[in-house]
Order: structure tokens, then sequence, then C-alpha cells
């Protein structure tokens, strides 16, 4: 099996980020000191909340007894010991039991991921990472109908994703998967799995400057990379790509709604799901946005990094650059789009929500009045959503 790949440049580059002062970001709030850090996470596994909503609420009480600091090196240890010990299991259990080795692998992916989340940005969390891509990997091995690691090659270098196919339906459908600021191309492949039921196959992918992608950096163009994704569908005689619908959550609902114009001659419709616009890119929104409790910590880390801005001033200069409105697309006509997010969210302003409503073509809009990020609440998880609102709006647009 092919090793996994990281990318030591975009490592050093967080790492610099993480090493930078404190001083220089002094207008954004104070972290979660260890006990609340503690106290949250362990309520977001006990209710099965992102970003923990995978894991084992016991053996999350476990790590956390085992964090002593807000070191990031110790914060990879404490929740890749878990990860240890799960892909110990699954290696003992495969020969006679495939089915538990798995399950096994799974977890030993989930507790590396979030080892690292949000982002690589110390030598503990670098490594994490690359025992995640071991284990999802080892994972995806032993699914049936298999998980295809691809590769295609792009700008000298290689888009490394995800393709499963259904059984018994060729050419497929397909939908594409753009991972978000802290999730990766991985997370979606399980979520996705529901797709195949409805013979439709998925292609999941990390969004610019995260996971494995080759932009290590966000840009406006970096979607081209995702066109490249759509010539290769075409290339694929077991993909139909007549019929193929993009995905976003969070982040990566930025460039699902890119595509949507850049590339509405070739994709029947994209899920933009709490994904970034214009509002979300002006420096008023971004000073209290990246304090927000919402996230869970390292917020403004994470953001930064995608940008390679290594201060407050440098990320709030940066931004705007983004924005859809201010590039133009919004008043051009677009593929269908199915719109998602919560009134409540505070990491992505639902104006920008209303800005996609107001503009352009017709597009359906799905919005809670008590969600937060992406929709979610206490009555409606990301699973729920999923389930209720994306799963089908999307089987519909491929038929």
């Amino acid at each position: 099996m092919t090793k996994p790949r990281l990318f030591p440049a975009l490592a050093v580059a967080l790492l610099a980020l993480a090493a930078a002062p404190v001083a220089a970001n002094a207008q954004i709030a104070a972290p979660r000191t260890l006990a609340e850090l503690k106290t949250e996470v362990q309520q977001r596994a006990d209710r099965k909340a992102y970003p923990v909503s995978e894991l084992d609420a016991r053996e999350v009480r476990e790590a956390l007894a085992n964090l002593r600091s807000l070191d990031r090196d110790d914060w990879a240890a404490a929740w890749s010991a878990i990860g240890d010990r799960r892909l110990a299991l699954a290696k003992a259990g495969e020969p006679s039991d495939r089915s538990t080795a798995a399950k096994h692998y799974k977890y030993a992916f989930e507790y590396y991921l979030f080892a690292r989340f949000p982002l690589e940005n110390s030598p503990g969390k670098v490594r994490a990472y690359g025992r995640a891509l071991d284990a999802f990997a080892a994972y995806a091995k032993l699914q049936d109908p298999p998980i295809e690691i691809v590769r295609i090659p792009f700008e000298g270098k290689e888009i490394v994703g995800y393709l499963r196919l259904p059984k018994d339906v060729r050419p497929a459908p397909v939908v594409v998967t753009i991972g978000g600021l802290d999730g990766r191309k991985e997370n979606a492949s399980f979520r996705h799995d529901a797709y195949l039921a409805h013979g439709v196959a998925y292609f999941s992918f990390d969004m610019p400057g995260t996971g494995q992608s080759t932009i290590r950096r966000v840009v406006p163009g970096a979607e081209r990379e995702f066109s490249r994704v759509l010539d290769y569908i075409a290339a694929r005689t077991e993909l139909d790509a007549k019929r193929v619908v993009v995905y976003g959550p969070s982040w990566g609902g930025h460039f699902a709604a890119r595509l949507a114009f850049t590339e509405r001659g070739r994709i029947r419709g994209a899920v933009v799901q709490g994904g970034p616009v214009h509002e979300y890119f002006q420096p008023e929104w971004q000073r209290k946005a990246v304090g927000t409790r919402e996230y869970l910590f390292e917020l403004f880390e994470a953001r930064a990094a995608i940008y390679g801005a290594g201060t407050l001033e440098e990320f709030l200069a940066y931004g705007p650059q983004m924005s859809l409105k201010t590039a133009g697309w919004l008043e051009k006509p677009s593929a269908p789009m199915l719109v998602i997010n919560g009134m409540r969210d505070t990491q992505v302003p639902v104006e920008d929500v209303f800005l996609l409503m107001r503009s352009g073509s017709p597009k359906e809009v799905w919005i809670n009045p008590q969600g937060g990020h992406m929709g979610r609440s206490a009555a409606l998880s990301d699973q729920k959503i999923f389930e209720t609102v994306t799963l089908p709006w999307v089987v519909r647009a491929l038929k």
C-alpha cells in the first residue's frame, strides 16, 4: 500500500504560525482554560455533538483525564493514545473478523484526526495526521464495495481523493464533496456511504489549504483543482459526468458556491452548507467571529493558516479578496443551489445565505431558526440535517 503523503512545507508554515507572538493577536478573545476545554469536550461527546460526535464518550473521558496542559503536543498525545489502542485491536482482529477490525480502524482514524484538531500545527499533530491517513487507508481496504484512493495529476502534483461506487449502477451519478476548515475528506466518506443505497457514487476531497490538497493556500481561482476533478470524472466510464452534484460543508461550501458559477454547465447542482460568501470575509465580522465559543479552540489559527497569515492584521487584510460578491459572481447565472445554515451561526454570518438568495439564479434555502453553524442545533444534528435535507435534495438533483 502506498504510504499517504504529507506536505512538509505546510507543516513548517503551520509551526511557524503557531510560534507567532501572542501580542500580535491581542484583539482575539481569550481561549478556554484547560478545565473549561475539558468540560466542553466531554459535554459535546456526551450529546454526540461536533467535533466529537464520532468518539466514544467513555474514551473521551479517559483521554481528557490524561490531558495535563493546553500544549499542542500534549493534546495530540492524549488522543493518539486511544487511537493507538484501537489500531492495535484492529490489526490483531483483522485476520479473523474483518468487520470488527474495520470498526476499530474507523475509531483509530477518528481519534488520530481529533488529535490534530483543528489543524496540523505542532510536531505531535503532524504525526497524528499521518496516523489518521494510515488508519483510514486500512479501513478503506476492508470495505465492500471498496473505497478507492485516487490520485489525479494536477499542476505537477497529485490531487488525492476517495471514490466509492455503488454496486450494479453504471455509469453512476456522483457527489463531489469538498472538506471544510477542520474536517477532512475522510469524514465525508463515512457519512456519504448513505448515497450508495440510492445508486450514487461519492468522490471526496480536502479543500485548498488543508489536508492533502495540492493547493496549499486559499486564493481566488483555487477551485480549478475541482475543475480538474470534473475532467477526471468525465474520463471514468463507471461515472456519469452528466450527473454530478458538488457538496461543501462550512469553508468547503465557499468552493461549492464558486463551482456553481464557474462550472454551471457541468454540474447538476451544489449544496452550500454554512459556506462563506461575502460578509464572512469582512474585517468587521472576523474581529468578533474569531473569538466565538461555538468553535472549540484555535479558530483564528485554523483560519489564518489557510491564508498563510501570521498576524490578525494580515488575516483581516487577506480575506476580502475571496468575496464572491466583490468578484462579481453573485449576479451571474449558476447551477441550482441548496443553501443551508442556522440563524444563530457565530462562525459564518447568515447574511451570506441571504446574499445568495437575493442574487442571480433562483435557489432553494433551508434555515434552522435555532441553528448554529451549518444549521446544527440540539434538536437537529449534522446527521439529521444530512438525512432529511441534504441527501434527498442531492438524490433528486441527480435523477
